[in-house]
């Protein structure tokens, strides 16, 4: 499985990876920048998601919305934050591949000009109604903020969620924002991929046309923190306005890329995905404890999550539910998956390696893996390697994989409940911290 492709680098650092595909007449623009909620500081967090509005307001050259013309032009496009990385892309015809570039670069390199403070309230007040509705006022909606607060410490990039605190973002004012900026939204801390039907050597002269004479921005730090840890079984409660308990329970794991991260991803379809899995026949179909369960491995460029959450059925409460999840993952760090299972798991890794490279653009297209690939280990080629951790993963690995790290006096048990019906919780939980 591989992607052909050409790197370069432009004089101000910016890295042009081009992929040609003449298929169809249109051309995949995608632009990564390394910095997302992990390069915040506690009491000015929410920055990086908020950049991601902002960036669609306009710059110096084009100080106005940012869809419309692209639009007009017949392009589909998007952008989004996480913990480690922003995005944007645009897929556009051919023939408006200039104004892509165009567009694309104003805002990389003349953003600040146009940024200002009525613009920064307009989107600082859509992001806090964006937080209230996704979380605050949203069923379960308080589980991940739970979950961040008990498995990181304070003070850790992943303690806080990547669209920030309410307080933080009231606080903070316009010059600390465009600080943020000028730290990380540059050609040394980006990479730019363009793929689809264009030759390589004029991608390359648009890429130097369009970005060449932006400065470069100063170096940029990685982020190094230690491996936390969890002492003991946290046992948390939240209640919600919710008819059905739900249980989450999560683990530290490997970061992303490192030796037991796609094992676990294969634990988490051996466990929860698909009729066939072990968790969802037992508790779903058999039992009828659970309403539902998933399990999956969270990877993050700094440290990782595994987590397993299900429902819990009418008339059941969480303990039964969370007796049967240990009783399987006690059961495959001891055996091991069976034949079966490692076939079918390998199956449907190699399908989601396929489906995701079916697409030219857009999240997860091949520009965006080309992107991913090229930041988070500086080959943008990865791909074949990538599938090879899931192809020659073993089952003894998935036991020793499970066995190491989905240890139950070494895990975070959030029940989120009804209001009043603390009862339903795992017995010994106390009040979780959601502020």
């Amino acid at each position: 499985m591989e992607i052909p492709y050409t790197r370069r680098t432009l004089a101000n650092g910016l890295e042009v990876i081009v992929h040609e595909d003449h298929d169809l007449p249109i051309v995949a623009v995608n632009v990564w920048y390394h910095v997302g909620s992990k390069n915040e500081q506690p009491g000015r967090t929410g920055f990086a998601h908020l950049f991601e509005h902002l960036m669609f307001e306009g710059s110096a050259h084009h100080d106005r919305g940012y869809f419309g013309p692209l639009q007009e032009a017949g392009a589909a496009l998007n952008g989004s934050t996480n913990a480690d990385r922003t995005n944007y892309w645009e897929v556009v015809p051919t023939n408006a591949l200039d104004l892509a570039l165009w567009m694309e670069s104003d805002r990389m390199g003349y953003l600040l000009p146009a940024l200002t403070e009525a613009k920064f309230d307009n989107q600082r007040d859509v992001v806090l109604n964006e937080r209230r509705q996704n979380y605050e006022n949203r069923p379960y909606g308080l589980a991940m903020v739970a979950m961040a607060r008990a498995l990181y410490p304070a003070g850790h990039p992943y303690h806080w969620l990547t669209i920030g605190e309410p307080a933080d973002l009231a606080a903070a004012a316009l010059d600390e924002v465009h600080g943020f900026f000028a730290r990380y939204y540059h050609p040394r801390n980006a990479s730019l991929v363009l793929a689809g039907d264009i030759e390589t050597a004029r991608a390359f002269e648009l890429a130097a046309a369009y970005f060449g004479d932006i400065p470069p921005g100063p170096e940029v730090v990685p982020v190094r923190v230690a491996h936390p840890e969890i002492a003991g079984d946290v046992r948390i409660v939240v209640e919600d306005r919710v008819e059905f308990p739900r249980l989450y329970l999560a683990w530290h794991s490997p970061a992303l890329f490192e030796p037991g991260d796609a094992e676990l991803d294969l634990v988490g379809d051996i466990l929860a995905n698909g009729k066939t899995a072990r968790l969802y026949r037992e508790l779903v179909v058999d039992s009828r404890l659970a309403l539902d369960i998933a399990a999956y491995q969270s990877s993050r460029e700094l440290s990782s999550f595994f987590q397993i959450i299900a429902t819990a059925a009418p008339g059941h409460g969480l303990q039964a539910i969370e007796e049967g999840v240990t009783r399987h993952v006690d059961r495959l760090a001891a055996e091991g998956p069976t034949v079966a299972e490692m076939e079918r798991g390998l199956v449907q890794a190699e399908s989601q390696f396929v489906y995701r490279l079916q697409t030219i653009g857009g999240f997860s297209g091949k520009s965006d893996q080309l992107n991913a690939y090229n930041v988070y280990r500086d080959d943008p080629g990865y791909f074949s390697r990538d599938l090879s951790r899931y192809v020659d993963a073993t089952s003894s690995d998935l036991a020793h994989a499970v066995q190491r790290y989905l240890v139950p006096r070494r895990r975070v048990a959030l029940s989120v409940v009804p209001v009043g019906r603390r009862d339903l919780a795992l017995p010994g939980s106390v009040e979780a911290v959601v502020s």
